[in-house]
């Protein structure tokens, strides 16, 4: 089950990659993992660094794909994204957070969909 899990996300974060692409998005890294956690998609767009959560729902009976990124899950991108940018020499780079979410056949892109919310390190 869990690896079936996983090919699933696998697929929908590609599907959002080839989105991002089309709307004019670099992509940097799939999949980027560090202690804190992981961020599905690191993109350019323009002059930002974009951290993006993709989130997929087969139907509405577990509420809407972009409600499942709550404060938590904010949390843990928010720590891998200072990570990232603290590792990769750009500390002071303007960034975003945005989520793709797959509803069925329906897709959405959330730009700007939460705030920092890692607290201090």
């Amino acid at each position: 089950m869990a690896e079936n899990k996983r090919k699933i996300g696998e697929k929908y974060e590609r599907r959002a990659g080839a989105y991002l692409e089309e709307k004019g998005y670099e992509i940097l890294e799939y999949n980027f993992r560090c202690r804190s956690g992981e961020i599905d998609i690191i993109a350019r767009d323009g002059e930002y660094l974009v951290f993006c959560e993709v989130k997929y729902r087969a139907g509405n009976g577990k509420g809407h794909p972009a409600e499942a990124v709550g404060f938590r899950k904010q949390s843990v991108i928010s720590k891998c994204a200072l990570y990232y940018m603290k590792s990769h020499g750009l500390p002071d780079r303007a960034c975003r957070f945005d989520v793709v979410s797959f509803e069925g056949d329906t897709v959405t892109l959330y730009q700007d969909a939460f705030d920092y919310a890692g607290g201090w390190m």
